[in-house]
């Protein structure tokens, strides 16, 4: 490693320096708000204090390994993948034929990540494709998440709790995510709709 974590004996600790440590703090700060805890909800769970977690996340305190592997536990990670020693490249090359593509059991709907899909992100960009007049549903998901899809090809009707809308080739929509929704094709011909989730970070320490 480029750097160290430092290990201490007590829960507190200088304000370090090293930019792994903030990484890291980062790092865990969007580990803990996608699995939807706050932070008094991570405290109970793992053992470690509230005022811990928030200078860990902020970067102010470096974590024991003891305190690591608590915060892991928790989790449900390792204790190694909550450590980042550097930065993801600024450049990505995603080829079609490399990207990760998820299809229904009856191949009418496919989805493929257009972002590389290894860690944990605030923000993820999919490409949708619904096979001619299929509706697919999607369950709620966590509080906060937002959803920002814009239809490519065909005409597709978004059904956001009880609500539909209607969306033509270039029609856009935002909406909160937290409800059951529906994505179907109107049309005899496939459809192609990209998608935003943006997961909001609803935590303020």
């Amino acid at each position: 490693m480029r750097g160290e974590v430092a290990v201490l004996d007590r829960e507190t600790a200088p304000a370090p320096s090293d930019a792994i440590c903030i990484r890291t703090g980062q790092h865990l700060r969007r580990l803990r708000t996608r699995r939807g805890y706050s932070l008094d909800r991570l405290a109970k769970v793992s053992g470690v204090s509230r005022a811990m977690l928030g200078q860990i996340e902020t970067g102010k305190s470096s974590p024991t390994l003891s305190i690591l592997a608590k915060i892991a536990a928790a989790l449900d990670v390792t204790c190694g993948s909550l450590i980042i020693e550097a930065e993801e490249p600024a450049t990505v090359l995603l080829t079609r034929s490399a990207s990760k593509t998820l299809s229904s059991s009856d191949g009418k709907f496919e989805t493929r990540a257009l972002f590389p899909y290894d860690g944990d992100r605030t923000v993820e960009f999919y490409e949708l494709r619904l096979a001619p007049h299929h509706a697919e549903r999607a369950e709620a998901h966590r509080n906060g998440t937002v959803e920002n899809l814009v239809v490519a090809q065909g005409t597709v009707e978004v059904i956001v709790g009880k609500q539909p809308y209607i969306l033509g080739e270039g029609d856009a929509l935002v909406f909160e995510a937290d409800v059951p929704h529906v994505y179907r094709n109107m049309t005899g011909s496939p459809a192609t709709v990209y998608l935003v989730s943006t997961y909001r970070d609803v935590i303020h320490i």
